[in-house]
């Protein structure tokens, strides 16, 4: 028997037996979810026939149903894939030799005997970034761990069988990965994780206590990155933060849906998800009125989408805070100074941070306390009336108006000083019609001045398509959320806003990257697409003006973008449908006709819904089949084949914001691209 051999067979022999003791705990697990359910069903019976006292016992069984059932889940998903991964090393440390298996779920034994770990734990980074040698992994605070890597072993499993292995000195990871990438989306995403590659993997890994921007190309993994970065703090991390301290931001509920649909398999439920216009009226609270509106934004929004417009806002609020509080000294007839001009401007200019409300407060405070120091203790009475004679000295102060009268009165003079015609978006936003850069102006101006206390949620916040949006928003987040970190995913060649998003990082790094432990970090190897795709998209991305960050696309070859032209939209429609029945027979699940804008996209489902069974691809949700979808609401989103529906692919590339647009549409194909272009004028 020679070595691969016998190596084979070990491998085949440890592979049942895990799995046999994986069966073990599963039936375990099941008595245990059993018992756990119908003692919550006991329970629920008896609380609703009175007894309250059994509440808490409720509780606690249905946190402990709860976890038997992820526990089932978990092991069922062992079962058919135990682990993906072997490395063999040395614990410089201990001194000891140790031999890792590396799983999506982390599988015991016992208590104390790891059968398989989990991805998460910081010895698998080992797997993701060593080479053989030396190398090191790092613990979650901070203490570095040296370690002499033997072996780096990656596994070819499927439906509860071992079908292979691949050693780092034979075989690549990216071998594995492009068996991977050639198969249909939804086989795809079961595999990420057993194929995560090393620069992805580092920012997966990242600290959790800093900010992180990613420049990643289309294709490159960046919402990926994100869910499991998600994953990976919540596991390690968890003394720190908590699930309902994580919000993922993006710009719509179709790509929000397509995100959070798949954090449960990464062992992450419960995550809130909000559009970037959501995020600010739920920081608005009650300052955002049920008669207020959410509209698109209008021309003026390229003014204050801009981090000078915002800045200029913040130069407003800091005059109108020195007006309120003005500090003037408080003088009594009979006590002489309460306060000093000294005092009031100290506790102004000493807290920065502290809103206009908040000041007004301390101020009351310790104009009473001083009252009390000045006067005879023993004169309660008169003390308690002397300070009802000035209560609410200060809180009479406050603006009389609310914080939508603040920003219209300064939009009106950012006009007048700029030039710029305002007064249609002014009368708009006086009847509470808002976008989102005036609902992130309507915040900061609500956190300078408003403000009453201090109440952060969140402590992890994750943006996805983030260069869709102006500096403005993130710069107030940055000013509102100042114990928050962030993780920013992005591609400004994908900027669809042209005159509002982001067409560089230069001005967010500015904003975030403040502290040694923030990270700018870049993803230019794309594994979504084949090479003829990435090439065509090369092309395109060159005539947006728009190509620093070139993309280096997985040596994975498909068929050619194939464009074809007809001479109407009957001929189209009929071409797409038996089109449709090819890709379908060709094992393919997710299909996107897409078109240029919404109505275009409403006519094409009304001239396809008798020929062909279309899923439902409005903003609610992604699912398996045809979807006809306007290009903005592809961003972020991948299917095994795209269909352009007449995308006049000539006119769009010789402007760089139509280009993006058509950039952003052929990277969203895995596997086929077909273009179709309706040229009525050669057929007459």
């Amino acid at each position: 028997m020679t070595k691969k051999e016998q190596e084979w067979k070990e491998e085949q022999q440890h592979f049942e037996k895990c799995r046999s003791l994986i069966r073990e705990n599963l039936m375990q697990y099941k008595g245990n979810l059993k018992k756990l359910q119908q003692e919550v069903k006991e329970l629920y019976q008896m609380i609703r026939k009175g007894d309250l006292e059994l509440y808490d016992q409720l509780m606690t069984a249905s946190s402990m149903e709860e976890n038997a059932h992820n526990q089932v889940r978990k092991h069922k998903a062992a079962l058919a894939r135990p682990y993906f991964g072997r490395i063999d090393y040395t614990d410089e440390t201990a001194g000891t030799q140790e031999r890792i298996y590396i799983g999506k779920n982390g599988i015991r034994k016992d208590k104390t005997d790891v059968l398989i770990a989990d991805w998460r734990a910081p010895i698998s980074s080992v797997y993701y970034e060593n080479e053989l040698g030396s190398g090191y992994y790092w613990l979650p605070d901070g203490e570095k761990m040296p370690v002499d890597l033997h072996l780096k072993r990656t596994f070819d499993t499927e439906d509860g069988k071992l079908k292979g292995f691949y050693d780092s000195d034979v075989a690549s990871n990216d071998e594995l990965l492009v068996q991977y990438l050639s198969k249909n989306k939804d086989a795809v995403l079961g595999e990420i994780i057993a194929t995560i590659q090393k620069e992805q993997n580092e920012i997966i890994r990242e600290s959790p206590f800093a900010n992180v921007i990613v420049q990643g190309v289309a294709g490159s993994g960046k919402t990926t990155v994100a869910m499991h970065r998600i994953s990976y703090i919540l596991y390690n991390y968890e003394q720190w933060f908590t699930s309902n301290e994580f919000c993922i931001v993006g710009s719509n509920d179709l790509l929000l849906n397509y995100i959070t649909s798949g954090l449960p398999e990464l062992d992450v439920p419960n995550i809130r998800h909000m559009r970037m216009d959501q995020m600010f009226v739920h920081i608005l609270g009650k300052e955002w009125k049920k008669k207020h509106q959410m509209v698109p934004a209008d021309d003026t929004a390229k003014e204050r989408c801009t981090l000078s417009f915002i800045m200029e806002l913040e130069q407003y609020l800091r005059l109108l805070r020195c007006e309120i509080v003005d500090g003037k000294e408080l003088r009594d007839e009979e006590l002489g100074v309460i306060l000093t001009q000294e005092s009031c401007m100290s506790l102004r200019d000493d807290n920065p941070r502290f809103s206009v409300m908040q000041l007004l407060k301390l101020l009351e405070e310790r104009m009473r306390k001083r009252i009390a120091f000045l006067m005879d203790e023993e004169d309660r009475e008169r003390m308690k009336e002397k300070q009802a004679q000035y209560r609410g000295t200060f809180q009479k102060k406050k603006p009389s108006g609310s914080i939508f009268t603040i920003y219209t009165s300064f939009l009106t003079a950012y006009g007048q000083e700029h030039k710029v015609e305002m007064n249609g978006h002014i009368q708009a936003v006086s009847k509470g019609k808002c976008d989102v850069y005036d609902t992130a102006a309507l915040a900061l101006i609500w956190y300078r001045i408003m403000r009453k206390k201090d109440d952060e949620e969140f402590g992890q916040l994750f943006f996805d398509e983030a260069q869709d949006f102006g500096i403005s928003v993130y710069y107030v987040l940055r000013q509102i959320l100042p114990k928050c970190y962030f993780t920013i995913m992005g591609d400004v060649s994908q900027n669809i806003n042209y005159e509002t998003g982001m067409n560089d990082w230069e001005e967010l790094k500015g904003v975030f990257l403040t502290d040694q432990k923030d990270q700018f970090r870049l993803l230019s190897k794309s594994y979504r697409n084949t090479i003829e795709i990435s090439q065509f998209a090369g092309k395109i991305l060159e005539k947006a003006s728009a190509g620093q960050y070139k993309i280096d696309p997985v040596i994975r070859h498909g068929i050619p973008v194939e464009k074809k032209i007809l001479k109407n939209e009957e001929e189209a429609a009929r071409y797409t449908a038996d089109l449709i029945q090819k890709i379908k027979e060709q094992g393919y699940e997710t299909v996107a006709i897409v078109c240029r804008n919404e109505e275009e996209s409403r006519e094409v489902k009304e001239r396809l819904k008798d020929r062909i069974t279309l899923t439902d691809g409005e903003e609610n949700g992604f699912s398996k089949g045809v979807m006809v979808l306007p290009v903005r609401y592809t961003k972020g989103l991948e299917f095994d084949t795209v269909i352009l529906w007449n995308p006049k692919l000539d006119q769009a590339i010789k402007k760089p914001e139509t280009a993006k647009l058509m950039y952003v549409a052929v990277t969203r194909a895995l596997h086929e691209l077909h273009i179709l272009e309706i040229q009525k004028e050669l057929f007459e």
